[in-house]
């Protein structure tokens, strides 16, 4: 099931559950039984059990939401910062060529914003700001197109080989002419 905003629950549903769990807490408080108060919310009796627990080790705020799994662990302000250290080029801290790597990004996060964030965080982080990974736009300055050409007629015939037999042969595997 797909979430609003990239994931975790809304507002709404949010405050929903959390009804849900202080219902729960006021009938523990009423000495009502597992089974009967998740029959009549209507949620599985592990989950009652899970919140009997968690009301007896810490009352009904215990019951309430913590709020989002899942804050954004790079503010709009901290991209902002990235954006213009990104903008700078890799050859600016310190990388010797110029291609942005996500371990690369991750490295500059790390120095710059001091925020540690996995390589798959950091790739999700940039596709959100519509970030993506791009192919070079023209091929290396290095490149000798004379050599490639004479490598590609004289070389890769006799690298690459025929697939195919000589001489006929038979599909058959009683014949002779199949080993």
């Amino acid at each position: 099931m797909r979430y609003p905003e990239g994931g975790g629950l809304t507002a709404e549903r949010r405050a929903f559950r959390e009804g849900i769990r202080l219902q729960a807490g006021e009938r523990f408080a009423a000495g009502e039984k597992t089974a009967v108060i998740a029959k009549d919310l209507r949620v599985s009796v592990r989950s009652v059990e899970r919140w009997r627990r968690a009301w007896r080790e810490g009352g009904m705020e215990a019951l309430r939401s913590a709020g989002p799994a899942n804050y954004p662990t790079v503010t709009d302000a901290q991209f902002a910062v990235l954006e213009e250290e990104l903008g700078k080029g890799p050859s600016a801290h310190g990388f010797e060529d110029e291609r942005w790597t996500v371990a690369r990004v991750q490295a500059v996060i790390r120095r710059r914003l001091r925020v540690s964030l996995s390589v798959a965080t950091v790739w999700r982080l940039l596709n959100r700001h519509g970030w993506s990974w791009q192919a070079p736009a023209r091929r290396a300055l290095e490149r000798d197109e004379h050599a490639v050409e004479l490598w590609k007629r004289e070389v890769w015939p006799g690298v690459k080989g025929s697939r195919r037999h000589a001489e006929p042969g038979s599909s058959s595997r009683t014949k002779p002419d199949s080993r």
